[in-house]
């Protein structure tokens, strides 16, 4: 996959009222961290050329699945730090989400993701 999960989307909510998409986690030693420009909590906008906006959570990693070999982010840095999981100290909570429903969808997405950046980089 590109190395990183997602989280939020109409039907999960990472962010009272923002049914926006974010960057939950990136995996270190992953594509997204090797690039080094993109960064936990970063609100995806869109992936190529597909707006983001109001989808819920299976339909967005939907998008990231079917992305194909050429992947462009479109992103919004987050200017003040948000309570919740991303880059928390805690003990593992997820804000009220079981945590299953975060880390399968967002390691499918990771794998999927790694795999088009390494078929992308390939061609290059």
């Amino acid at each position: 996959g590109l190395g990183f999960n997602i989280v939020g989307g109409t039907d999960q909510q990472y962010i009272a009222n923002d049914n926006s998409i974010y960057v939950s986690w990136i995996k270190k030693d992953g594509a997204a961290y090797l690039d080094g420009r993109l960064q936990e909590g970063d609100k995806i906008l869109a992936i190529n050329g597909k707006d983001l906006k109001d989808l819920r959570h299976k339909d967005a990693v939907e998008l990231f699945r079917n992305a194909g070999y050429h992947v462009s982010l479109k992103i919004q840095r987050r200017l003040q730090p948000q309570n919740g999981p991303v880059g928390h100290g805690g003990d593992g909570e997820s804000g009220g989400v079981p945590l299953a429903a975060v880390l399968v969808p967002g390691l499918v997405l990771a794998a999927t993701a790694l795999w088009i950046l390494l078929r992308y980089r390939q061609r290059m």
